[in-house]
């Protein structure tokens, strides 16, 4: 097992050192230019003098290759530069942010497990009944309303019904548990929701699949309670593509809740990703899709892992 662990980390390198040099080439081929937006802005009368020192300053007066190989040498430090917009570190500007967005998305995932699992299985086996339907229709809802559009629903329902709405001002949870929980677990449910549907319905169509193999007939005719049959032989089977479903949900949502974010008013990666973009901050969005990136790929290799847990096949070979 170490070893496959080993050999997944080295092939990761390949995928990221891949995305480095088509990130970086392709922001160099879009139109725009962050010296030209920072200091000609609102129609500001400044000299060609001033922004050739300015584009200096930031580097990009060198060779797109000597910026792309300072660049890498920054990611292999762990030095990812200053921000082109701020002036400020990179580091700093996505720890302030990465914190809120992990905690979204690690609440949104739990809120899915939680959810999608009992949801799946339960509609796996009652197929073709009330109950199935039920869930099949709560799971349509959730794929087709939009994530921001439920947020919405939920800031004005918490106004009409209580008089209440979220905190504006984002509190870490050691600093205090109670605001930070109120002010983030409504966001984490409009996501989890549309998440819980997606993994629900991948749960229902995986286990009605496996409940037809024949090692499932076989269990079943040694006289195996049916609990002991779903749960033990069938469902771990069954939670193979899920887990698939519910890791990529996971890392996009790091990048992902732009809109959501902007619905709670959440200072988040998401909308630092769009105020980069829309800057031309080009070391900034770098980072960020880097980051984006890695969590792509460390994703694959945990869901990787846990097929290993589920399946003994797997493990084995």
């Amino acid at each position: 097992m170490l070893g496959y662990i080993a050999k997944r980390i080295v092939l990761m390198i390949p995928t990221l050192l891949g995305v480095a040099v088509l990130t970086f080439f392709m922001l160099r081929v879009v139109p725009g230019d962050v010296v030209e937006v920072k200091l000609r802005a609102d129609g500001a009368a400044v000299t060609q003098a001033v922004i050739d020192r300015e584009r200096a300053r930031l580097g990009l007066d060198k060779p797109l290759p000597v910026q792309f190989a300072d660049w890498m040498k920054g990611l292999v430090t762990f030095d990812f530069g200053l921000s082109m917009w701020t002036g400020r570190p990179v580091i700093d500007e996505i720890g302030v942010r990465i914190g809120l967005t992990l905690q979204v998305a690690v609440m949104a995932a739990l809120i899915a497990v939680l959810i999608a699992i009992p949801l799946g299985t339960i509609s796996a086996l009652f197929r073709d009944s009330w109950i199935d339907y039920l869930v099949r229709m709560v799971t349509i809802a959730g794929l087709a309303v939009p994530s921001f559009w439920l947020g919405m629903l939920i800031v004005l329902a918490l106004l009409t019904l209580f008089r209440w709405s979220p905190p504006v001002t984002y509190t870490s949870f050691i600093t205090d548990p109670v605001a930070n929980m109120s002010q983030l677990v409504w966001p984490a449910v409009a996501v989890g929701y549309r998440y819980a549907a997606v993994v629900a319905r991948m749960v229902r169509s995986s286990l009605i699949e496996v409940m037809q193999e024949d090692y499932i007939r076989t269990a079943r005719a040694k006289g195996l309670f049916e609990r002991m049959v779903v749960v033990r032989h069938a469902l771990g089977n069954a939670l193979l593509p899920a887990i698939t479903v519910i890791g990529l949900e996971f890392a996009f949502l790091i990048g992902g809740l732009v809109v959501t974010e902007q619905v709670f008013n959440l200072n988040g990666i998401g909308r630092l990703f769009v105020d980069a973009v829309a800057r031309s901050d080009f070391v900034l969005i770098q980072t960020l899709v880097m980051l984006v990136a890695f969590m792509f790929v460390s994703v694959n290799l945990v869901v990787d892992l846990l097929y290993g847990v589920l399946d003994p096949r797997i493990r084995y070979r």
